[in-house]
């Protein structure tokens, strides 16, 4: 099963056991690798970073060049998600600022918050995050959301457009072409 499938079945469990907020974990910024690298993880056969624990991260060059996948989040952020969150991830008067969230959320969490929505209630005012699995602009790209958005939250991505990334791997192509169909 391909991480979407897996995307998906998590979030259908979520929904399943009645989701209701954000589960806090303790989820401190990625040590910064060896060669200066900021984000922590090692790249995998697949091209995405991973922390020692399995954990999806970033990696950001100490000349600042992105990975595939933190770049590929930038943009699908700023299509799906800037809207309502802020072009910085930094909030709205009607959604919260996911660079603050991410920055106590984990992986899971994020991925069951965005394929199934939620609706919180403060002080009387409902927030709605729809669900947006079906939508393959952002179901086919949960990693890369994630590794953009954790970049911002921990600090170690400016705002804006990153100025360098790496190229896109045929492992990506090969996903991207697998998720979207023929």
């Amino acid at each position: 099963m391909n991480r979407l499938g897996i995307a998906l079945v998590a979030a259908t469990l979520g929904c399943i056991v009645g989701f209701a907020g954000i589960a806090q974990a303790d989820n401190p910024a990625p040590p910064a690798a060896a060669d200066g690298s900021k984000g922590g993880g090692k790249k995998g056969e697949d091209g995405k970073y991973v922390l020692p624990d399995g954990t999806l991260t970033f990696n950001i060059a100490p000349d600042g060049t992105v990975d595939w996948y933190t770049y590929s989040g930038y943009k699908r952020y700023h299509s799906e998600c800037h809207v309502c969150h802020g072009p910085g991830g930094d909030g709205s008067s009607f959604a919260p600022a996911l660079s603050e969230s991410l920055k106590v959320m984990d992986y899971q969490t994020f991925v069951t918050t965005v394929m199934s929505g939620r609706v919180t209630d403060k002080a009387g005012t409902k927030f709605i995050m729809p669900a947006l699995g079906d939508n393959k602009n952002v179901a086919c790209f949960i990693d890369d959301l994630y590794a953009y958005i954790r970049a911002r939250a921990v600090g170690d991505l400016p705002f804006g457009r990153p100025e360098k990334r790496e190229d896109k791997s045929q492992a990506a192509k090969d996903y991207e072409n697998a998720c979207f169909g023929p």
